[in-house]
């Protein structure tokens, strides 16, 4: 079994389908922690939640001490910087997912689509797509 879980895509092993860097304690985070750069939680939902809560962090400007990442573009800039990702690309492919255009302000109290915006960067950065309920379960343990 080990061996097809070296197979999966690291966000996927991790429970980390956003790819979270190391940097904060978060609730649901595995006691051991293996990788060296990514965080890792016990299951995908409280991985979920913890890209939730960054989102709406970021979204919001940490309540007013940094300035709001409220468009996709703005938020997938800070999450998926250009000099590591294709972040055009990127915008361009979770906007064309959930029906906004990458200048839409995103309201971060928007169940649904906070989850459906989460879901499309899962995929991107994971390249599968992982089922709804799970990011649906993961809001309400925020």
């Amino acid at each position: 079994m080990e061996t097809t879980r070296k197979k999966e895509p690291r966000g996927i092993r991790n429970n980390n389908p956003l790819n979270i860097r190391k940097g904060n304690n978060w609730k649901g985070e595995r006691p051991s922690q293996t990788d060296p750069a990514f965080e890792e939680y016990v299951s995908m939902e409280y991985g979920i939640r913890a890209a939730l809560r960054l989102m709406r962090n970021h979204i919001n400007g940490y309540k007013g001490t940094r300035p709001k990442m409220n468009t996709l573009r703005k938020l997938i800039s800070v999450w998926a910087p250009p000099t590591e990702n294709a972040t055009n690309k990127y915008v361009d492919f979770v906007a064309s997912h959930v029906g906004l255009l990458p200048s839409d302000i995103i309201d971060p109290d928007n169940q649904v689509l906070m989850c459906k915006i989460a879901r499309a960067m899962a995929f991107v950065e994971c390249g599968v797509w992982i089922d709804p309920e799970k990011f649906k379960s993961a809001w309400y343990l925020m």
